[in-house]
């Protein structure tokens, strides 16, 4: 594991997972290994263009983190991890797997709230959520309604106050700035889109998904 720690710093998730998987084969219910062998797979994600090819790291980043969040009912990052995979597979799967992903999202996320209300990355991805579901057209709702079911009601403001949060918690990540500048856009309220999408893309690349975050915002930028 440690010597995976010092691979996932780097941001070298392949040689990360050369050390994590032997690891967690001495040890298959060793939590923290499970949570950390998820996120190399998340991270993999970012290394292809294949959307076949997201889906299948995604599967089985959310496999992992399955298995965490089983283990460990009262570990915030372990009930956190699934989400996260949820969240990062969304943009490729199917309307019935969305559709099924989002209810597992959001219990996953309100679950590690509950367990740690200062986590960041938690109140980044309810954000992301109430973003996403609030900007689903009149059209795409009566059309899951019709084939699955009522799709949740949010807005963009339960959006907007997570992503303060997050800021509010951790001002040094520039997805949380670029994330709020996109709920701004979707809000039509451009200049404030403008200033803190901005101000995410000052900020230096320090995660592996901070890049792929950049090319969100800027394409945002552009649409404004």
């Amino acid at each position: 594991m440690a010597k995976g720690d010092e691979f996932d710093k780097r941001l070298q998730s392949k040689e990360a997972l050369e050390e994590y998987l032997p690891a967690n084969k001495l040890e298959p219910n060793n939590v923290d290994l499970l949570v950390r062998i998820a996120r190399q797979y998340r991270l993999l994600m970012s290394d292809t263009t294949s959307k076949k090819e997201k889906l299948r790291l995604g599967y089985i980043s959310l496999e992992f983190a399955s298995r965490a969040a089983t283990l460990a009912p009262n570990n915030a990052e372990a009930q956190l991890s699934p989400a996260i995979s949820l969240g990062k597979m969304l943009p490729f799967m199917g309307s019935r797997d969305q559709f099924n992903a989002s209810p597992r999202i959001k219990a996953a996320v309100d679950r590690a709230i509950h367990l740690d209300p200062a986590n960041d990355n938690a109140w980044h991805v309810l954000g992301r959520w109430n973003r996403v579901l609030a900007n689903v057209s009149v059209a795409k709702r009566v059309l899951a309604k019709a084939l699955y079911g009522e799709l949740p009601v949010t807005t963009n403001e339960e959006a907007e106050k997570c992503l303060l949060k997050a800021i509010e918690i951790n001002p040094n990540r520039l997805m949380h700035y670029i994330e709020l500048g996109r709920i701004y856009a979707a809000m039509g309220r451009k200049e404030e889109a403008r200033k803190f999408i901005k101000k995410g893309l000052a900020m230096p690349n320090k995660e592996k998904d901070d890049p792929e975050m950049r090319e969100i915002g800027q394409q945002t930028l552009q649409k404004l």
